[in-house]
């Protein structure tokens, strides 16, 4: 973990309260406008959330919430973040494209240098492009475009892998994996095409391997806090396997958001980088 003067800096992770959320549209195979969320349960699952996630040890920051724009409460898809550089994300459906002014500003103000993802590409933040280690693993085909990819991981300086998502109801690659540490991670191998699987077989030694049911159930898309790893209910194989490689499950409902296709991770975003990105062990990240 990053350290500041000595001590540990506690994780610290952007959401957006769910005030205007709600299924409104259809952009994804989970989205359907006549099972509509319920808007106080939602509410209480977001908030439980957030009580999962600082008992865990993150600190939790606000952006606010803009009417006409339900989608916003899933921050994971406000850009990727890299040290104090956050790449501000272009949305590929015109639904969500009124987002990217909000996150751009909230970045800006609260110190990060803004870069807009390179023109003509579609990127979608860090619903897209997870670290392992010091690798970016880069989902496309759904929402994000490979070259982009390759312009972020350049200007980063950092090594990318791309990996082709063939399914539409894993849209994002955070609805399939889920990086744990620099050599582990969570992952619902049919979502890639031959090609990506074999990519992170080759890469990512210690793979836990979710079954169809429970990826059903956003299994992959956890929020990762140190050891501790928090999931929508449903998942009790997962968990399982977590504690058997010495994880700390906690599972907390979200059934309401997976309507719209998000779970734990869509509703984080790590300002501090992802859990896994290997430059948060060096000292000084953060200052």
């Amino acid at each position: 973990m990053a350290r500041l003067g000595g001590m540990a800096a506690a994780p610290r992770i952007l959401m957006c309260p769910p005030d205007y959320y709600g299924v409104y549209y259809v952009i994804n195979p989970w989205m359907d406008v006549a099972r509509q969320a319920d808007h106080a349960a939602a509410v209480d699952q977001w908030r439980r959330l957030c009580e999962a996630l600082t008992a865990a040890g993150a600190e939790i920051s606000l952006v606010g919430p803009v009417e006409g724009l339900p989608d916003m409460v899933f921050t994971a898809n406000a850009g990727l973040i890299y040290r104090k550089r956050a790449i501000v994300s272009r949305f590929r459906h015109s639904q969500r494209q009124g987002e990217e002014e909000h996150f751009r500003r909230w970045l800006s103000e609260h110190g990060f240098e803004t870069i807009d993802a390179p023109a003509g590409h579609a990127f979608e933040g860090a619903g897209d492009a997870l670290f392992c280690g010091d690798t970016l693993y880069a989902g496309y085909r759904q929402r994000s475009d490979a070259i982009g990819h390759q312009q972020i991981g350049a200007r980063l300086g950092v090594r990318v892998l791309p990996l082709e998502l063939v399914s539409a109801h894993y849209y994002h690659l955070d609805t399939c994996f889920c990086p744990l540490s620099a050599d582990a991670a969570i992952w619902f191998s049919p979502a890639f095409d031959e090609y990506g699987q074999r990519v992170i077989r080759a890469n990512i030694p210690r793979l836990i391997d979710v079954e169809e049911a429970e990826a059903q159930c956003f299994a992959c898309n956890a929020a990762v806090v140190g050891r501790t790893v928090i999931t929508n209910t449903g998942c009790p194989r997962l968990h399982e396997q977590l504690r058997e490689a010495g994880y700390a499950p906690v599972e907390t409902p979200l059934n309401e958001f997976v309507k719209a296709g998000g779970s734990a991770k869509c509703l984080t975003l790590r300002l501090d980088g992802e859990e896994a990105a290997a430059w948060r062990e060096q000292a000084g990240v953060g200052d």
